[in-house]
């Protein structure tokens, strides 16, 4: 073993470390010494999220003294931000194995410092966590969730007062403070328990009744109350609140996937708690064909994204991806508030860089702006901050199934998401159309765009590396023709300068530098690279599109674009 990482294991054996966490150490030494290797090369990176890892003992896992850490320069930074103030967070945590105990060792950290902490007295969805900071008016806030990762993983979300996550200044100076922590020694683990409130009824009717107010439609609903509808919570947060906001909404045909409605860290059901995953939706796919449902909607473990399926021309159940469910809901959005002549001259949109352009197609057919921000809904809330004085804010979203529908929170929201998705079926099926012929409609109108998406995972000591090395070969050799088709265009988003390569001539981003490619094609398909900022992955996102000429085309038309796709991946040599 390496002589620093045998010296950092050496201190937790001698260290005031708990005597379990002393006994782990020792069994891995006997028995897996390559996983007690990897358990402390590093230290967890407390990222500009926060922290995500597998859970164990180690400087490289989730723990108690881990996420201690953290909350102790968290801690740190709150107070000397807001130093006239009664310094307030909120706690929340998912369905995973030791949220619980996560949330709880974080609430005693901040009340030992002196900071007031609002803890949910169970679980609850991400979602609401980011309400309940605006509601309460908290200068921050932490949930403990993993979001979507296998069940070994667990992590930890930093929250502003804004109800979002940090944004710079404030995540490279709390990230600076997490780093001056050196030891576990000045962790403040006790003594300020009278600061913690227990809260969880009044804040879900608040917030239930800040989701009710967000249907355009719900004279619609009432005469297609009996939408046929199946959910699965996927053993996560989501029973919490989903049933309840569809019953205030007005469905009175909820059911429920009895084999997930559970909560259980373990995801029994599942091999991966992913509403992305076909397998991971399997069981409301059998409940939807059995019982001849209208939707199909399933939510991660922490209730920030959902997954949709619908029945296709075919009769068969199939589920949409990211950018199919955030079409749909970004046109009902745009078209259902203009039927109802509720929308605003000022009304805005925002998506994200590697979202499909059919959305920036479908706003500007209604003379409504669409705002392109980096990835994460951390962007999506600062720019709605930055804009909230002289423009409206209607729905915002990204391709991996995340939707954040009005400005009441700062985060994806699958609680509130689900509820206007089911309206959006309602007002479709109270048009004699279902959401795929929806979807079909649009294709024909603004043209049929087509995503898809690779993740390459590089794990252990040198995953990190190899991720950089190909990041680095893109950037600094990047391809002259993709399939066949000239790369017209690179942005550079780290130097945060495009290219046009026929000219070279070049432009400024106006976006903050981060780590992602992307190359525009002749033919307009459009390639994006990006380092997963939570897991050991990168990430390529492909587009394309054609006009569609007839709806008796379509399926001719997705394998041609298919076609295009794997053409593309098997010339970057991606597969």
């Amino acid at each position: 073993m390496d002589g620093a990482i045998l010296a950092k294991v050496n201190s937790w054996l001698t260290g005031n470390y708990d005597e379990n966490t002393k006994a782990e150490i020792v069994r891995l030494q006997k028995e897996n010494p390559e996983e007690l290797t990897e358990s402390f090369y590093q230290n967890l990176e407390f990222g500009t999220g926060g922290l995500r890892g597998i859970m164990g003992i180690g400087t490289n896992r989730i723990n108690k003294y881990t996420i201690g850490m953290a909350t102790q320069g968290y801690s740190n930074y709150l107070k000397n931000s807001f130093p006239s103030q009664m310094v307030k967070v909120a706690i929340a945590h998912d369905s995973r194995n030791s949220s619980r105990f996560f949330a709880e060792t974080a609430a005693k950290i901040f009340a030992a410092n002196g900071i007031k902490v609002f803890l949910f007295q169970s679980l609850r969805p991400t979602p609401e966590l980011s309400f309940t900071i605006r509601y309460l008016g908290c200068q921050g806030g932490v949930v403990c969730t993993a979001s979507h990762n296998p069940k070994e993983y667990n992590g930890y979300k930093a929250y502003w007062n804004d109800g979002g996550q940090l944004v710079p200044p404030h995540d490279h100076n709390v990230i600076a403070e997490v780093e001056k922590i050196s030891s576990v020694d000045e962790v403040r683990w006790t003594g300020g328990e009278s600061h913690i409130t227990m809260i969880g009824k009044e804040i879900d009717e608040a917030y239930i009744s800040m989701v009710k107010n967000l249907s355009v439609y719900p004279e619609i609903i009432e005469l297609q109350h009996n939408l046929c509808i199946v959910y699965t919570p996927i053993h996560g947060t989501g029973i919490k609140l989903v049933p309840d906001v569809l019953q205030r909404f007005g469905f009175s045909n909820v059911h429920v996937v009895d084999e997930q409605a559970g909560p259980d860290g373990n995801f029994p059901t599942v091999l991966y708690p992913n509403p992305e995953e076909k397998e991971t939706m399997s069981l409301g796919l059998k409940k939807a064909r059995e019982i001849d449902a209208d939707i199909l909607l399933g939510t991660d473990p922490d209730a920030d994204r959902v997954g949709v399926g619908v029945k296709n021309d075919r009769g068969e159940w199939i589920l949409l991806n990211g950018n199919q469910t955030a079409v749909l809901a970004f046109n009902y959005l745009i078209e259902a508030r203009k039927v109802k002549g509720i929308a605003q001259p000022n009304d805005i949109v925002i998506k994200t860089i590697v979202t499909t352009d059919m959305i920036d197609d479908i706003a500007r057919e209604s003379n409504i702006k669409c705002y392109n921000v980096l990835t994460g809904f951390k962007w999506i809330a600062e720019l709605i901050k930055e804009k909230e004085k002289t423009e409206n804010y209607v729905i915002g979203g990204e391709e991996s199934y995340g939707l954040m529908i009005g400005s009441k929170l700062r985060d994806k929201d699958a609680v509130s998401a689900v509820a206007i998705l089911c309206e959006m079926a309602a007002y479709e099926k109270n048009r004699g159309k279902t959401l795929y012929e929806k979807l079909i409609d649009l294709y024909l109108q603004f043209g049929f765009y087509k995503e898809f998406l690779i993740s390459i995972t590089k794990k252990g000591m040198d995953g990190q590396k190899q991720i950089a090395d190909m990041m680095s070969t893109f950037r600094q050799n990047p391809p002259s023709t993709i399939n066949g088709s000239a790369v017209i265009r690179l942005l550079d988003y780290e130097t945060r300068k495009e290219k046009n390569l026929g000219t070279g001539e070049t432009r400024n981003i106006e976006l903050p530098a981060s780590n992602v490619l992307q190359f525009i094609l002749e033919d307009g398909s459009k390639i994006s690279a990006r380092p997963s900022g939570t897991e050991p992955k990168i990430k390529f996102y492909f587009s394309v599109n054609d006009k569609l000429k007839t709806i008796s085309s379509f399926h001719a038309m997705d394998d041609l674009l298919q076609k295009r796709i794997d053409g593309i991946i098997s010339d970057m040599k991606l597969m």
